[in-house]
């Protein structure tokens, strides 16, 4: 019930709000809203998704594989076993058996038949006995035939239609090391997509905080404008009862006229500054640029600024810097392809197995049905002679490595100057606010006397706008110079990769 309650409460409060309410944003928020807005964060959110698919996809290269293939093949002509000559023979085997039995039992039939005869063998009888022969040859002749073409079709192949298909399964055993390096490769590479976002991420903290501390600047010269502005106006009026009592000259009037125009010049100059600054800010944490925002330290009377003493340490840069990170993995990412490239040279051993089916069935005379058989084996790959094809590639990648190296080395140099640059940066920074407030007293203190002796009459009109004009520098350096701090702070832990 509580929690219905409180609830209720928060959207009568949301809906008590008025229409045109400014939006309130910390730096915090800021960032935040940067980091879900920017498009380039999610390209690298996508390419760390990329690279991590990638890995995975490198770790089935050391399971087996399956596959099957399936085909059908239609031809105009079967494939035929025996020729021509051979199926004619064949066909007609029973003719030709029978014509060379004739022939050769010719004269042999027609000296068995005289010797019947004057054996007193009756004529009729001998003619029953060749009619019979004839017809038992014919017999056999016909018989033969059929046979012969039995053969015939027996060989037939019927090939015009063949379906055939196959599983096979593979399974690398040594591939000269490509597989361990590919790994490796994916590995190195979904690394460098986390290193890249990173790199991003500090990219856009750093612009946010930038574009962040702008605002808080221009809003604070702003209200310094405006003080400023309040502050000749009414110097302009005493100076214009002055002349009206004749004791201030009309030329001291004039001066002091051009001041209050320079004022209303510089507070419209910073007025559009401050605009477009918070367009830039809009734009970056995702808002429409005419919303109105305000920062949470852009009313604060004085940043809160920690003076802190900067540390240099070119190590812990070394150590986070997503840049080097990033150099750092192209290196071992160099190395891994030189390997993979170094493994053409070498034997390559896969064991395969799998079972085969086709129809017409090969293994039962071309049968049409279906049939098949297992088969198991190895298979190794020697390379022999390339013409030094891979050689050339490994000595092109070194080569490639040596670059990326150096290219490494020179990165470190220029993020060791970096730190130590923004250290004193830092240092800087810290002196010229302790000095900027120092100036502020004294310019307090000289405008107050200035004011106090124009008052009295015995300091001219000129005198104290000098003393306003000091006022408002040592102003205006003050905001600077917290503003640095601030920056300063902020470049530091960008070059030492602690922007977070």
């Amino acid at each position: 019930m509580k929690k219905y309650l409180a609830f209720g409460l928060w959207l009568l409060a949301i809906g008590s709000l008025p229409v045109g309410a400014q939006t309130l944003l910390s730096l915090d928020s800021c960032r935040a809203m940067a980091l879900r807005n920017n498009k380039q964060m999610g390209v690298s959110q996508l390419k760390q998704e990329v690279a991590t698919n990638l890995r995975k996809s490198a770790r089935t290269k050391y399971l087996p594989h399956v596959s099957a293939i399936g085909a059908y093949v239609h031809t105009s002509e079967e494939v035929s076993i025996l020729n021509d000559r051979q199926k004619g023979a064949l066909s007609n085997m029973g003719t030709t058996a029978t014509g060379a039995l004739g022939t050769a039992l010719g004269g042999s039939v027609g000296q068995i038949g005289t010797v019947l005869g004057q054996m007193g063998v009756p004529a009729e009888m001998l003619q029953q006995m060749a009619g019979q022969l004839q017809q038992g040859m014919a017999t056999m002749s016909g018989r033969l035939n059929v046979f012969g073409q039995d053969i015939v079709d027996a060989f037939r192949t019927d090939t015009r239609n063949i379906w055939a298909g196959s599983v096979m399964v593979t399974q690398p055993v040594f591939m000269g090391g490509s597989i361990v390096a590919m790994n490796r490769l994916a590995d190195i590479n979904e690394e460098m997509a986390v290193n890249s976002a990173d790199a991003r991420r500090q990219s856009v903290l750093y612009s946010t905080d930038q574009a962040y501390w702008q605002v808080v600047s221009l809003k604070h010269k702003k209200k310094l404008a405006e003080s400023y502005l309040e502050l000749v106006k009414k110097f302009d009026h005493d100076v214009q009862r002055m002349i009206d009592e004749g004791v201030a000259t009309r030329s001291d009037g004039l001066s002091v006229s051009v001041k209050v125009n320079e004022a209303e010049m510089t507070l419209q100059k910073v007025d559009d500054g401050l605009v477009l600054s918070k367009m830039l800010l809009c734009q970056m944490i995702g808002l429409p640029l005419n919303e109105e925002i305000t920062l949470a330290d852009e009313d604060m009377e004085n940043l809160t600024v920690v003076a802190l003493q900067p540390q240099l340490d070119v190590q812990q840069a070394v150590e986070n810097r997503p840049e080097l990170k990033m150099l750092s993995n192209s290196v071992d990412m160099s190395r891994q392809v030189t390997n993979i490239l170094k493994a053409g040279n070498l034997p390559q051993v896969a064991l395969m197995g799998g079972y085969a089916v086709s129809n017409p069935n090969v293994l039962n005379g071309f049968e049409k049905k279906f049939g098949g058989f297992w088969n198991v084996g190895v298979m190794v790959r020697i390379p022999i002679w390339n013409w030094g094809d891979v050689a050339y590639k490994v000595r092109a990648s070194k080569g490639a490595t040596a670059i990326a190296n150096l290219e490494l080395e020179e990165a470190r140099e220029k993020i060791e100057l970096q730190v130590n640059q923004n250290t004193f940066k830092v240092d800087e920074a810290n002196k010229r606010l302790a000095m900027a407030q120092s100036a502020i007293e004294q310019a307090n203190e000289n405008l107050r006397t200035a004011n106090l002796g124009f008052s009295e009459g015995v300091i001219a009109p000129t005198v104290v706008m000098e003393a306003q004009t000091a006022w408002l520098q040592a102003q205006s350096q003050k905001i600077d110079a917290e503003i640095d701090v601030k920056l300063s702070h902020v470049e530091l832990n960008k070059a030492l990769g602690t922007l977070y």
